[in-house]
Order: C-alpha cells, then structure tokens, then sequence
C-alpha cells in the first residue's frame, strides 16, 4: 500500500532525530569515545603485562633459594629443543617457602624467555566493561532521567579527565611490588581529591554520582578486588559529605584533618573484615592518613586555578563575588547608586527566600547583585537614579523609551562575559525579566496606536529555567512595585505581593523553574516578612519631645532657648530693606539672566538624552538584526 506523499515513517522519524541529536551534541560523543579508547588502551598494558608466563625477573631466583612466593604456569610449554623440559598449565613451578630445585629453576628460565602472552578473553571483558562505564556516563549527562540540566559539558571534561587519572593510578600502581597489597594499593587513589573537587566546582550530587563511577573504575583496574573499591566508595562518600556547608577557604584545612581520620577508620575496617595484618600494615594506615589529609591541601591549591579555567560558580566564588567592595559593584554605587541600592533589596528578598524553598541562597543573592550590571552604561533612563527629578521617558515615545529599558539586558550579559562571571550568575542576568511585556510603555503606546504588536514591548530573553532565576525575578518585581505604595502596612504588602506572583504566574514565567505552588506560597511569606521589617514605622512614644521644637531640650542642666523663625524672618526683612535700590534692581537683572542659563540647561539635556536614547535603539536593532541573520 502506498503511503501518503508528506508523511514520515517511524523509522524516517527515529533517523531525522537521531541525527540532530548527533549534530547537537557531537562534543559529547567524542569526548566519551576518547575516555572509552584511553580507559581501554590501560585494560591492554595491564593484561598484556600482568598475564604472562613470566610476570617476574629471572635474576631474582637462583638453585637452592628459599621461594618467597608460589609461581604458577599459566599456560601450556611443550618441550623444545633448547630446553626439552615441558611445563603445563596451572603447574606449580616453585613453592613458597622450599627451595628451588634445578628443574625448577630451568623451567622458571623457560617461562622468562616465553612470548608474551595476553589473556584476550579478559582483555573482552574489559572492553565489555568500560563500554558499560561510558553508557553511565552518557545516561548522567544525558539528563533523560532527572529531567534537568545536571551536568554541563566542562563538567564532563573534567569528570572524564579525573575518571581516567584514578584508573590509571590503580593500573600503574599495582605494578609496583610495594603496593602490590590491596591495602597498600588504596592509599595512591587520589579519590578523595577529584571528590572534594567536583564537589565544590559542581555540587554534592554529582560529586556522589561521581564517586560511583570512580569506585567502579577501581573495581575493574584492581582485577575485581573488593577492598580498594570498598575504600573508594566509601571515602569519596565521605569527601563528598565533607565539603557540603563550607563557605571559607580555611575550612578545607578542617576538612582535610576529618578526611585522614576517616580513611584510616575505613582501612581499619576493612582489615578487620578481610583479615588483612596490623603487624605488616601499618604502611598502609599511614598512606591512607596522608592521602586524605593532602587531598585536602591539594584541593585548596587546584581550587582557584579550575575555578577561572572552567568558570564555574563554586561556593568560594560566588563569595568572592558577593564582596561589595569589588570594582563593580563600588562603580555601579558611584554611577547608578539608585540601581545599586535596589539591588542589594533584591539580594535581601532572593536569599530569604531560598532559604526557604531548598534553593542556592549564595547563588541567589550573587545572581540579584549583578543582575542589573546593565543599566550603568545608562543609569539616568531608568526611575530609580533619577533622584525625584524629570523624567526622560516623558519627552520621548513610548516605543524608543521599550528599546532602551529592554536593552539593559542585553548589555548586562555583555558586561558579565567581559567579567568572566559563572554561567548560573549570566542565566539569572538574561532571564530576570524573561519575555515579558514592558507593559506600562506598551499602554502608553496602545493610547497612540491601538494595534501596536506586544513582541515590539517585550523582552527577549527566556522565562527563569532555575528556581534561583525565578526568585530573583519575582524579588526584582516585588521591590520594584512596592516601592510606589504608600505607607505599606502588613496587610497591603500581602495583598499587594500576591497580586505580582499571581502575575507572573499568569503571564507563563515560572513554567520552567521547577517552583511548585507550595514553594510560591513559601515565597511570598520570605518578601512579606523582610519588607514588612523594612518599611516599618517608627514607634512615637506619649513622653517624646520635638528636639527641634520652640524650646531645646534641658542640657547641663539648663534651659537653651532657640531663636523662633518669626524672629529670624523680621531681621532678615530689615536687613533686606535696608538695601540699596540700584542693588536691589541689578539682582533683579542678574535674576533673569540666571533664570535664563538654567531654563537653557534644562532644554539642553533633554536635547542629548533623547538623541543618546534613539541612538541606544538604533543600536538594539542593528544587533538584533544581525542575531536573526
């Protein structure tokens, strides 16, 4: 049957997607074809030098040597014809604790002198494995499950470059005869370290899906031994633990002492459990003690250089960043004080309300510091740096005024890729207004032309997509309008808050911020209670006395009349009679050439400030036309 011309099949469907997936995220797909090819490329060193007839030196053993160890043949030897004496797989070529006999020796130098050979039935298990390893990490990146942005691709390089260290540290390491316990072996797993650090650059959640990963890495680089991927698993659980509530530099100091303490309560452990030896063990307490204990000290050291490589926003860096007395926020207070003011209201009503909602408090409040860094290319544009004097917007139309308001955002992504600031910290910048309509210029416009399109009014960013975003917008919002109320009692801000929310709620804005009705409602409580606190009057107690009423308050135990303003009045209008008529004529000349340079002034920047306005549209739309292009 023929189908119709213009319908795809389910197979044609599955391809096309398959494709743009392809093209969207080919980075990530190489970046896990070179972990798989690495990780794989350790698998061959290790079997291909580990599962050969002679995994030892021959110069160590000599005839008549008490064996330290058992050496078995791992694969069949006929008999040639330098040296006629055959040897069979699994046979105990020497055993521990006699002496090695000249047959024995004879055929320890057969083995020495045998082709390497490879296990490649282990060699496939491994590939098997590390194709599995991959896929975990392609399911954590791919977000299919969670359902949310969870791990970014600088994430991925740096949790793929960690992975492969750790394995190849365990690769290595059982290599060396010293550490070929696994006891020994757990203390050169730099676990804790990667831990601490995807912690704090990422967050605690990754940090544990990431222990995962690593411990199984262990689990396969140590031929399946369970007490190197126990202690892994069970440190870097730790790690991640640790490090979940500091906000100071200083505090990994603590951290690294907590973190020695608990590997060697784990290696402690697992001895007991695997009656490991105390006697002949206590090399391995002591390594585990001082892999924890730097991992710490090494954290602080990496920390700063990864934290500008990857431009992530860890805990110490949004600290760095809420400083108030950095550059930019002491020029945002010099040239747009208005905007700076209203900001650190924002950061206020943004951190109190995450507290109570689960979200990132510090995140919050960094995010509504900068969220207007936008507006000090133009500060006079806007109501709140124009100190109660006139305003522009009424000697322009409204569709120029919509341009340079909308513009502010633009120009604070701008300013915060110059600034390098995190990615979270730029998303809360672009979204805060979302795609809003800037509605009292679209009024205004409405009064010109009824059939003025709203897109032309609104902005062009994205709704909030993080509950942090979405709290600094409805923050932004909230203190914006309650601003204009008059004498703001408790009841009014309630009423007046909810109206806002429920706005915001109307126009689709909190659609893809994961903020539930509960959490709207937990809000809304937070701004309620820190503007109620902050508009709050001034009690007037019944016994309380004007200071600056007719007479001052008793000081030094007299009575300190002040001049009365009638008094002052009479003697200012004696003097003034008393002047002279020509003089009192040339003030009044000199009046009215002053009245004229100041009427001048006034008609001046109005002049400038409407031109630099069609000027900052103009602008807008160049760059906007060149975006669509």
């Amino acid at each position: 049957m023929k189908r119709n011309d213009g319908i795809k099949t389910v197979s044609e469907i599955i391809t096309e997607s398959f494709g743009v997936y392809l093209k969207n995220n080919y980075k990530v797909l190489v970046l896990l074809f070179v972990t798989l090819a690495v990780t794989v490329s350790l698998c061959f060193v290790k079997i291909s030098t580990t599962n050969t007839i002679a995994s030892f030196n021959i110069n160590d053993y000599e005839v008549g040597q008490i064996a330290d160890v058992t050496i078995k043949a791992i694969k069949t030897l006929p008999a040639d014809y330098d040296n006629p004496i055959p040897i069979e797989k699994g046979e105990k070529v020497i055993r521990k604790g006699f002496p090695i006999t000249e047959e024995g020796y004879a055929k320890l130098k057969k083995m020495s002198e045998s082709p390497v050979y490879i296990d490649y039935r282990a060699f496939a298990n491994s590939i098997i494995y590390h194709i599995l390893m991959v896929v975990l990490f392609f399911f954590f990146f791919s977000k299919i499950y969670f359902k949310t942005n969870m791990i970014e691709f600088n994430e991925l390089v740096t949790e793929c470059v960690f992975y492969m260290i750790v394995f190849a540290s365990v690769i290595f390491g059982s290599k060396l005869t010293y550490l070929s316990s696994p006891f020994a072996l757990c203390a050169i797993i730099p676990g804790p370290l990667f831990v601490f650090l995807i912690a704090i650059l990422f967050g605690q959640l990754n940090a544990v899906f990431f222990s995962i990963m690593i411990s199984l890495a262990v689990l396969n680089a140590s031929s399946y031994q369970l007490v190197p991927f126990l202690f892994v698993l069970a440190s870097s659980f730790a790690s991640s633990r640790l490090v979940r509530k500091i906000d100071r530099r200083t505090d990994m100091v603590f951290v690294s002492v907590l973190q020695a303490v608990l590997n060697a309560v784990f290696i402690i452990i697992f001895k007991i459990i695997f009656n490991g030896s105390f006697a002949n063990g206590l090399g391995s307490i002591v390594g585990v003690i001082l892999n924890g204990f730097f991992s710490g000290i090494l954290c602080l050291g990496l920390l700063t250089p990864l934290e500008l490589l990857l431009n992530t926003a860890s805990v110490f860096r949004l600290m760095d960043l809420s400083d108030l007395n950095n550059p930019v926020m002491k020029k945002m207070l010099v040239t747009a004080s208005g905007t700076y003011n209203h900001s650190l209201m924002v950061a206020s009503l943004a951190e109190a309300a995450c507290n109570e909602v689960g979200a990132n408090p510090l995140l919050a409040r960094v995010g509504a510091y900068y969220h207007d860094i936008g507006k000090m290319d133009n500060p006079e544009y806007f109501v709140e740096n124009q100190g109660g004097g006139e305003n522009i917007h009424k000697e322009i139309n409204p569709s120029l005024s919509a341009s340079v308001i909308r513009t502010h955002v633009k120009r604070g992504i701008e300013r915060a890729h110059a600034l390098r600031l995190p990615k979270p910290v730029i998303d809360i910048i672009s979204e805060h207004h979302g795609n809003q309509v800037i509605a009292y210029f679209y009024n205004e416009a409405l009064k010109i032309n009824p059939d003025v399109s709203p897109e032309d009014y609104s902005y062009s960013g994205n709704p909030p997509s993080t509950k942090e975003s979405a709290v600094v917008m409805l923050a932004d919002t909230v203190e914006a309008a309650c601003r204009s109320l008059d004498k703001p009692s408790v009841p009014r801000l309630e009423k007046f808050i909810t109206t806002l929310m429920t706005a915001k709620i109307d126009q689709k804005q909190l659609e893809d911020c994961n903020l539930t009705f509960n959490d709207i409602t937990k809000i809304h409580d937070a701004f309620v209670q820190i503007l109620a606190g902050y508009y709050h009057s001034r009690t007037k107690y019944p016994d309380q006395k004007d200071p600056d009423g007719p007479q001052a308050q008793q000081n030094n135990g007299e009575n300190q009349p002040r001049a009365s303003e009638e008094s002052v009045k009479a003697v200012e209008e004696k003097e003034s009679k008393a002047e002279d008529k020509k003089t009192e004529d040339k003030k009044v000349e000199d009046k009215k050439v002053e009245d004229k340079k100041v009427e001048d002034k006034k008609t001046e920047p109005k002049k400038s400030l409407k031109e630099k306005a069609e000027k900052i549209a103009r602008s807008s739309n160049e760059k906007e036309k060149k975006e669509k292009n």
